[in-house]
């Protein structure tokens, strides 16, 4: 098992990664001096899979555990699932020394740690992500929330977890299309910040997508330092850490505009990071290698890259209510070559009508 720590003071905590260290939950939460109590989040998809496991762990460490479930999908994550949630923790008698568990994907960190920044006014949070895209991504930073209609994550608080437990053996349970959505999130960092990353991703996109454990565990453990690091220098994305939205400006448009059901997340920043980089193009920040060489890769996962037909206009008014917005200007992160990327706010809403209707 290897261990790395998010410096960030008195809401600094550490991320634990390696194989089979699920059963190990339990004893890793025991020195953390958390109450009795230990609500798990999960969903139909995960509990059956190690929820028993989890369970088990916590229970034989003297915690009280309650499971609590809900439906797969981002169309869950919302204000009436969170009122559901705030119900099981009431019911069970959760007090501010209680904590939530979160076991599972995206959808389930961001949920359940939504609850529990909110519950009482904040209780203890644990991230147990079982997908690689919460392992690389979503599970770290503190970025908890729920969806609106009318934008995704538009609800929601910045809440440290204070344990993140990554048990590579939870991958090999994910579909092929959930292992490809993480592998997005994991592209993002080569582009964004580290050109050797990416070219590692680049030869060995067979040995990562047969999940052999070197591989698995470089990909994790990169992805991981990389996004501490980030978060370290800037928690609340006041400054550097908006490059970290690489692909998520238009993806999450897309997912809006498609109901969240058409794609799923890693998809979605998969299409919305080749029309940055396009938009980057048209801009003179980049040049055509570049886009190829992203497209190229993201292709060779089993990522989509062809942005859906979608009227431009609706994009453009999707984009005015994202949370990135700044002064009624959205903010997009483009790439000037692999490793290095700039954030700006100029975009000319032409550009991105050319882009969609290429």
């Amino acid at each position: 098992m290897e261990k790395m720590t998010v410096h960030l003071g008195e809401r600094g905590y550490d991320i634990l990664i390696g194989s089979g260290i699920l059963s190990g939950a339990g004893e890793a939460l025991k020195p953390l001096g958390l109450g009795s109590r230990i609500a798990v989040v999960t969903n139909s998809v995960v509990r059956p899979i190690c929820g028993d496991l989890v369970e088990e762990t916590l229970q034989k460490s003297g915690f009280r555990v309650r499971m609590v479930e809900i439906p797969d999908g981002e169309v869950h994550k919302s204000l009436a699932t969170a009122e559901k949630l705030y119900d099981a923790l009431v019911d069970f008698n959760m007090d501010r020394t209680s904590t939530v568990v979160a076991l599972g994907g995206g959808v389930i960190g961001d949920l359940a740690g939504f609850a529990a920044a909110t519950y009482m006014r904040g209780i203890h949070f644990v991230n147990i992500p079982t997908t690689l895209l919460a392992q690389v991504d979503s599970a770290i930073g503190g970025k908890t929330g729920v969806d609106h209609p009318k934008g995704k994550n538009l609800i929601g608080a910045f809440y440290q977890p204070r344990l993140v437990i990554c048990d590579l053996n939870q991958l090999k349970t994910l579909p092929a299309k959930e292992l490809f959505a993480g592998m997005a999130e994991v592209v993002k960092y080569g582009v964004i910040l580290d050109s050797g990353f990416f070219s590692f991703v680049e030869s060995h996109v067979r040995e990562i997508l047969e999940q052999e454990h070197d591989a698995m565990a470089e990909v994790v453990r990169s992805s991981c330092a990389a996004k501490a690091s980030i978060v370290e220098e800037d928690e609340r994305e006041s400054g550097r850490r908006a490059i970290l939205n690489f692909g998520h400006t238009l993806g999450h448009a897309i997912e809006s505009l498609t109901g969240y059901t058409r794609y799923v997340h890693g998809e979605a920043v998969s299409i919305g990071m080749v029309a940055a980089a396009r938009i980057s193009h048209a801009m003179k920040l980049c040049d055509q290698d570049m886009v190829v060489r992203l497209e190229r890769l993201l292709a060779m996962i089993g990522l989509p890259t062809a942005l859906p037909e979608l009227d431009p206009e609706e994009v453009i008014r999707i984009l005015s209510h994202d949370k990135k917005v700044r002064d009624g200007k959205a903010r997009f992160v483009l790439p000037e070559r692999i490793g290095k990327a700039v954030v700006r706010d100029d975009v000319d809403p032409g550009i991105i009508r050319s882009v969609l209707k290429a």
